[in-house]
């Protein structure tokens, strides 16, 4: 996953440790993302950067949540009639 590789890559360039990586989910994840986030922060307190890609790789890397992605990017269908290119193109991006 992009996400991870670019973590991993800013982790190691500027010799992060795991609490600053960790630290920012609370406000780099949004919607679905913040409430998995949240649920699991609560359930097993502060945790590892490693615990912490992990359980992303379990929860987004898998088949299941591809197919529903591609499954949704199928069915948007954009209407030139009723729907504005930018914010349709925008709130796809993000759902």
């Amino acid at each position: 996953m992009e996400f991870i590789r670019v973590i991993d890559m800013i982790k190691e360039d500027f010799e992060l440790p795991d609490r600053l990586v960790t630290a920012s989910f609370n406000t780099l994840f949004t919607k679905s993302a913040h409430r998995w986030y949240i649920q699991l922060r609560q359930a097993h307190g502060h945790q590892s950067w490693t615990w912490w890609k992990t359980q992303i790789i379990n929860k987004w890397a898998n088949d299941a949540w591809r197919f529903k992605v591609e499954t949704a990017f199928e069915s948007a269908k954009f209407n030139a009639d009723k729907d504005k290119a930018l914010p349709w193109f925008c709130q796809k991006k993000t759902d």
